[in-house]
């Protein structure tokens, strides 16, 4: 696994026992339902990582793109 998939398991478990109703201690810090937003933004960032680490060992540099005059800018 690559730091950002991990970054990415922490970030959806935070998430998930904030959720829940349960708070939960990452490092020394205690997550609650009030960080659920920084929590949600972390996942995201990192979801966005892991999703360009895959596209790269695919062999795709981004998303394709379509042209529906025959001009690609």
């Amino acid at each position: 696994m690559s730091q950002a998939t991990d970054m990415l398991s922490a970030y959806i478990a935070a998430e998930q026992a904030v959720l829940n109703g349960r708070s939960y201690t990452w490092g020394d810090r205690t997550l609650t339902r009030a960080d659920l937003d920084q929590i949600q933004n972390g996942r995201r960032e990192w979801q966005r990582i892991v999703d360009a680490e895959a596209r790269t060992a695919a062999g795709r540099k981004g998303p394709a793109l379509a042209s529906f005059n025959g001009v690609i800018r």
